[in-house]
C-alpha cells in the first residue's frame, strides 16, 4: 500500500500541500516532462494554447474519467526550474507551484498546492500523490500505477494533517 508523502504546512495565506519526489533525470530533462505536451501526456495529459508568462493552456487530463480539459494561466516560467499555474475549473481550483532543483545527477522536485480555506485535502493529496507517482513512472518506464492505490487509501491520512 501507498503512504501518504505530502505535508500541509502553514502558510501566512492558509495553508500548502507539499509533495516532493526525486527524477533520475537531469534537471533539463526533468523540466521538459513538466513544459512539453508531447511529455506531460504521459503523466498528466497533453496541453494547446499560450505557453508565454500570462498565456493559457488547455490541459486534457488523460488519467480522469471522461477526460475532462483544464485551462491552465501561466503565472510564472523560469527555466529549468519554477513553473507557477493557476486553474480555476470545475474539476478543479488549483494555485500550484513547480519547483526544480539538482540533485547530484538527479533532480529534486518540489509541488505546491496553495489550498483555499474550503480545499477537501482528503481528495487533494491523494490525487497529487498518483499524479506525481504517475510522472516518477513515465521518467523510469516502469509499470503506471492505479488510482485505487491512493483513494481513498490514503484519504484518511491527510485528514488527519
Amino acid at each position: 500500500m501507498t503512504e501518504a508523502s505530502g505535508r500541509v504546512v502553514a502558510t501566512e495565506r492558509g495553508r500548502d500541500l507539499v509533495l516532493v519526489r526525486s527524477l533520475a533525470l537531469s534537471d533539463a530533462e526533468a523540466w521538459a516532462y513538466l513544459t512539453e505536451s508531447e511529455l506531460t501526456e504521459q503523466w498528466f495529459g497533453p496541453w494547446e494554447g499560450d505557453h508565454r508568462v500570462g498565456g493559457a493552456v488547455r490541459v486534457r487530463m488523460r488519467f480522469e474519467e471522461h477526460e475532462p480539459a483544464v485551462t491552465m494561466k501561466i503565472l510564472a516560467c523560469e527555466p529549468p526550474r519554477a513553473l507557477a499555474l493557476l486553474s480555476d475549473e470545475e474539476v478543479g481550483s488549483w494555485r500550484l507551484e513547480l519547483h526544480l532543483e539538482p540533485d547530484g545527477d538527479d533532480s529534486l522536485l518540489t509541488f505546491v498546492h496553495h489550498l483555499a480555506p474550503d480545499d477537501a485535502v482528503g481528495e487533494i493529496g491523494p490525487g497529487w500523490e498518483y499524479y506525481l507517482d504517475l510522472l516518477v513512472a513515465a521518467t523510469e518506464g516502469t509499470e503506471r500505477p492505479g488510482f485505487d492505490q491512493y483513494y481513498p487509501a490514503l484519504r484518511e491520512a491527510y485528514l488527519a494533517m
